[in-house]
């Protein structure tokens, strides 16, 4: 999703050898030894080889990571791509203006040539993936520092990457698991060309906003659709008229007929992140410095853009994505902070690792495991203010775009001033491309008050563990109030305005960047970003190696029954049932496992930012006007539950049911639920999905593009 799901609090030290059915982000390749016949059991259908298979078309070949953040999945045999509308979101933005707004009114291609590319937006095609733990262990002993280990590793992980790209076709990823104790390949093909076919209006796509974000009961249309082209003979290639739809392996059909409580549900997507293995002093930093400190500086980043933002559409689309990513964090970050606390999970840990200790603690583990809990406890204690002040950091590098940008491209600049004529040349398209990109969505007004609000905010809090010499100077100068330094900041710099970069370089010299005053608050930011004492580098080390050993022997001592790996944007399937939560009187719905549109219409608010509507929805939900999208129960479904394990990056993952068709679409999770990144709680945790016979009235009643329907493969 796009955020990532938490869940609530259960002890790993109380689950059994076999996990619940529907815990795990689970490899494809095990699914036949570990899973099916539990997945059986719940009403799949389809045999492991139909899901996962090497050398004949199965499930996954219909789904693909998308833009490398999200998930997405074929739906036609013309290579149409279905994912979540906040996936597709940037591309939407991209291709806006204030005269065609799309993000705002929505689009349907009603040809191929209408059908517009974005700049940059690619697809990722899983082909395999093998176990190479062996090899890559066995370049490293136990002797080797961290940055030892590091560097072994990543030597052979480069011989296997080309051993299987085939001279370039393929992309090549190594990962490891369990904290480094086992790694596995995952070979790739990327399509690049990839190209907006449609969206429903920002109303529907984005129903319920801020506010709904995390909730049940929920009511959003979250979807968009793309097309995958390729050269004539099926293989990627740069945008290009004379490209063809691609015609994939496999394409999940449409189920219309609709979901009912207990109904087997299994997703497969790219799960970004999660933490299950996560120490208790990890956690307890997080709630106590690093999150609240996240919260505090995206809430500020937050403030000023939408300030802008209402005040000027051309502004709004600019930020539209910016606003909604940190949004989003804001509030997912929030939830953990109240869900971890609230359900002691850093004790609950605390308590596993009791018992490890004393486990590491024998004669037999001693030399071994001895020192773990002490060593992952010690670095917590020493980082705990680190912590927070990164936070801070981060979120003014995140929000204000002159925190990265001057030293990023002055230090570009630099070295392009310092080469010659021929090397230049060869350097000038990449800096005038990084200038287009960095300035093609900056307003300076806006970008100016968020550098002032978090420089403000950044030099009061984090203040405890240490400013960088230059933010320390002006703040000693200011008495922390930097309007002024970046007002004059502003007047002066070379970096405040694409124009006043351009005419720069009509006579670049270094020493104008080297005083440049924005140039210089840039770089003192990003060098304490990047600073690391030589204690501070020991502590990394020694905690890198205790992690490991945790896990490692946490896993031999049988004191932690996960049979699977943390989630880091490799493909997974998780499995799971529609569930509902209980009863909840804002849901008008017979049973609270699914949304009604009547329940929609119920919280339109016209002109609202979060809850208004198209007048057409309302007239056509009066007038019962469902086509075959209807429920057998007469009403419109919209969203409804699964108590599927996903989490950020599952955004636009499909919702398949036994017999391998598309139910719906995963786009979010609920906020009782929030603290599963850490922990899982099988009675809360939740995957609110889209109804895909609510995607398809969509499209088909409301947009009147039934020729995008008539494109699928739909089962009644």
């Amino acid at each position: 999703m796009k955020k990532i799901i938490l869940f609530l609090t259960l002890s790993l030290v109380a689950l059994p050898a076999s996990m619940k059915a529907n815990e795990g982000m689970w490899f494809l390749m095990f699914i036949e030894r570990l899973n099916h016949r539990d997945m059986e059991k719940m009403g799949l259908q389809l045999t492991a080889e139909e899901i996962y298979s090497i050398n004949n078309h199965s499930l996954k070949d219909a789904i693909v990571q998308f833009n490398g953040g999200c998930t997405a999945e074929i739906v036609s045999k013309e290579g149409l791509v279905l994912t979540n509308h906040h996936c597709g979101y940037d591309a939407i933005a991209e291709l806006s203006t204030e005269e065609k707004n799309y993000l705002k009114n929505g689009f349907w291609a009603s040809n191929r040539k209408e059908e517009m590319k974005p700049k940059s937006l690619y697809v990722r095609f899983f082909v395999r993936m093998d176990d190479v733990s062996k090899r890559i262990l066995g370049v490293v002993n136990d002797n080797m520092s961290e940055l030892e280990r590091e560097k072994a590793i990543n030597q052979e992980i480069a011989k296997i990457q080309k051993e299987n790209d085939e001279g370039g076709k393929y992309t090549v990823s190594v990962r490891p698991f369990f904290q480094g104790n086992e790694y596995y390949y995952f070979v790739y093909q990327d399509y690049k060309d990839v190209r907006l076919v449609g969206t429903p209006p920002e109303s529907v796509g984005k129903f319920g906003g801020d506010t709904d974000n995390w909730e049940w009961p929920r009511h959003t249309g979250d979807f968009s659709m793309f097309r995958v082209y390729a050269d004539k003979d099926g293989n990627p290639a740069e945008y290009s008229t004379e490209n063809v739809p691609l015609q994939p392996k496999h394409h999940l059909p449409v189920s219309l007929k609709g979901v009912e409580e207990n109904d087997f549900a299994m997703i497969l997507g790219y799960p970004g992140r999660t933490n299950r293995w996560m120490p208790a002093g990890g956690i307890d930093q997080n709630v106590k410095y690093a999150y609240p400190a996240w919260v505090e500086g995206a809430k500020t980043g937050m403030d000023v853009m939408k300030k802008y933002m209402d005040k000027d559409e051309k502004v709004n689309l600019m930020y539209a994505s910016k606003y909604a990513s940190t949004a989003n964090y804001w509030k997912n970050r929030q939830g953990m902070i109240d869900a971890l606390s609230k359900f002691g999970t850093a004790k609950t840990k605390a308590g596993q690792e009791a018992k490890f200790d004393k486990w590491a603690n024998k004669k037999e583990n001693k030399a071994k495991y001895g020192n773990v809990v002490a060593t992952i406890n010690n670095y917590y204690k020493a980082t705990d203010l680190k912590s927070g002040h990164d936070s801070y950091l981060q979120q003014l590098m995140r929000t204000a775009t002159l925190g990265m940008l001057p030293a990023n491209l002055g230090n570009g600049l630099i070295a392009y001033n310092k080469e010659n004529d021929a090397k230049k040349a060869e350097m000038l398209p990449r800096i005038q491309g990084a200038i287009e990109n960095y300035y093609g969505e900056f307003y300076a007004p806006l970008e100016k008050d968020v550098l002032i609000a978090q420089l403000n905010l950044y030099a009061s809090k984090g203040a405890n563990y240490g400013l960088p010499t230059y933010i320390a100077k002006l703040k000693q100068a200011n008495n922390g109030d930097f309007t002024k330094d970046v007002n004059d900041a502003f007047a002066k710099s070379i970096f405040a305005s694409k124009e006043a970069l351009e005419a720069f370089m009509k006579n670049p010299k270094n020493e104008t960047i080297e005083n440049d005053p924005l140039y210089l608050i840039s770089v003192d930011l990003q060098t304490k970003m990047r600073a690391k004492s030589d204690d501070l580098a020991k502590m990394e080390n020694d905690f890198g190696k205790a992690f490991r050993l945790l896990v490692e022997g946490l896993r031999e001592s049988k004191l932690n029954a996960i049979e699977y790996p943390d989630a880091n944007s490799t493909l997974r399937l998780t499995y799971g049932k529609v569930r509902a939560l209980p009863a909840d009187k804002r849901n008008d719905a017979k049973i609270n496992n699914y949304t009604t549109m009547d329940g929609m219409v119920k919280k339109y608010k016209k002109g609202d930012d979060e809850f208004d509507m198209p007048t057409k929805i309302i007239e056509m939900n009066k007038a019962r006007d469902y086509g075959q999208y209807v429920d057998k129960d007469g009403s419109m479904h919209v969203n409804f539950l699964t108590d599927n394990d996903i989490t950020g990056g599952n955004s636009g993952s499909p919702v398949i049911n036994g017999k391998g068709e598309l139910i719906g679409l995963a786009f979010d999770g609920n906020i009782e639920a929030m603290a599963g990144d850490v922990i899982f709680d099988p009675k809360l945790q939740r995957t609110i999905n889209v109804d895909i016979r609510y995607v398809l009235w969509i499209i088909d009643k409301y947009s009147g593009a039934k020729h995008i329907v008539d494109e699928m493969t739909i089962v009644k």
